[in-house]
């Protein structure tokens, strides 16, 4: 290794760039990165800057994947206001990106018995501050939006910098939004006798669960994961409001494949403002309702609904983040004094969660490339994180690296070179994402 100066190693078919802090003459050199910054609401700005030096307890990365969540997209119309952001935004603008997986670079003194350069790892953003201050929501110098980061000591202390040795980088990326799912599974809860004060924890095994308003990304998740998990419950149904959504997750998500694993699952088109309770409540055996629920959209008249249809024991897990801090909704109490309904609320995840992720995504439990629709360089994500509720499809996977427009895996042009090597990819994948189609792409794409 020289002494000074950067050199290149290949890493699963990804060059790493690597600094060297120190020259011989004793000179500390100052290492530039690009990243996407938020000064205020709707104010995201990509630009280059320099990071400070890095210090005997931190560690240098190099970020290769980050995935778009409706969570950024509520800071960027928030702004300050926002509860995990600094109120001063303006002066000391932070990187955007919490869904992030990339290589580690370079290690600090302190570290160098757990981390080495080359490492493959994943970030679990929350740190458990009372402040709830987290990466990629509230530090000037990392998170996922960027090309280069400098984690501090206090993420590495709390275990939030995990090895990650899954197969493709977006999915790495996408350990995040599923430790969420498997978080959500984990909190709900349920008496383990009527006659007792004794709660076990997660979903009933073998009972009834919806997901209402499940056609969306993390709705896709928590069907992958309720059909393949450790828990699985005998009844399934996924609801949406329009039917085509609804037929794009039956077609990546099909009964015949849950039938497999003993899940029976149904979809049930739920258009806005339509009385669906009774038509829900008879998929469930005799009629009595289901025994856990998990709302994705956090709309008054669903979640009263959605209390209208636990069974007895039932646990309601209210998964839509508002972005209203004064969001309420109308709740029958007598059902929870004489039925022992429950209610629980789960944002984020613990790195346990994130750990049990890692695995599923190791182990191929679950099949992240059914969500990862969309692809773009750093260049594009700005724009991007303003139109997120507009955008179709799933999650879009940012190559922090790279100068590359948003564009649906399914519709690569086959006129140009690059374009028409990953359409020939995705199509020999059953026109998924793949680790095949990411490695051209990160050997052939140009960078930021």
């Amino acid at each position: 290794m020289p002494e000074s100066g950067i050199f290149i190693i290949l890493y699963n078919g990804v060059n790493v760039f690597m600094t060297v802090i120190e020259n011989r003459k004793g000179k500390v050199s100052r290492l530039q990165t690009k990243a996407v910054r938020i000064y205020g609401v709707k104010d995201l700005r990509l630009e280059e800057f320099e990071l400070p030096v890095m210090g005997e307890d931190e560690i240098q990365a190099r970020i290769i994947t980050d995935s778009l969540c409706m969570s950024t997209y509520k800071v960027a119309n928030q702004g300050a206001r926002h509860k995990k952001l600094p109120d001063n935004l303006a002066e000391n603008p932070v990187i955007m990106g919490h869904e992030f997986c990339g290589v580690i670079e370079a290690v600090g003194k302190k570290w160098q018995h757990l981390y080495k350069p080359g490492d493959k790892f994943v970030a679990q953003p929350n740190l458990g501050r009372a402040d709830t201050f987290s990466l990629g929501y509230s530090f000037p110098y990392v998170g996922g939006e960027a090309t280069k980061v400098i984690f501090m000591n206090e993420a590495m202390e709390k275990g939030c910098l995990l090895p990650y040795r899954g197969e493709s980088f977006f999915e790495g990326a996408l350990v995040e939004p599923l430790s969420c799912v498997i978080a959500g599974f984990k909190a709900n809860f349920h008496l383990r006798d009527r006659n007792e004060y004794d709660h076990t924890m997660g979903i009933r095994e073998g009972g009834a669960m919806v997901i209402l308003g499940g056609t969306g990304p993390m709705g896709s998740l928590a069907v992958d994961y309720a059909i393949h998990g450790e828990k699985k419950p005998s009844v399934l149904v996924v609801t949406g409001r329009t039917q085509e959504k609804l037929e794009r997750s039956k077609a990546l998500y099909p009964p015949k494949e849950a039938e497999k694993y003993g899940v029976s699952l149904h979809y049930v088109c739920t258009p806005g403002e339509s009385d669906f309770v009774e038509e829900l409540k008879s998929l469930t055996p005799g009629n009595q309702g289901f025994d856990d629920i998990f709302l994705m959209v956090a709309q008054e008249s669903m979640v009263t609904a959605a209390e209208a249809l636990l069974a007895p024991d039932g646990c309601l897990n209210f998964f839509a983040g508002p972005a209203d801090s004064g969001f309420s909704a109308r709740m029958n109490f007598y059902n929870l004094h004489y039925n022992a309904t429950h209610f629980v609320g789960t944002s984020g995840s613990n790195t346990q969660d994130m750990k049990d992720a890692i695995a599923c995504i190791e182990q191929k439990t679950v099949n992240l490339a059914k969500i990862a629709t969309h692809i773009m360089g750093l260049n594009d994500v700005c724009r991007s994180i303003l139109q997120i509720p507009e955008l179709p499809g799933g999650k879009k996977i940012v190559y922090s690296q790279k100068n590359y427009p948003i564009t649906d895996v399914g519709a690569f042009s086959e006129q140009d070179e690059l374009g028409a090597a990953l359409k020939a990819l995705v199509e020999k994948h059953d026109g998924l994402w793949n680790a095949e189609a990411e490695a051209y792409f990160l050997a052939n794409c140009p960078e930021i």
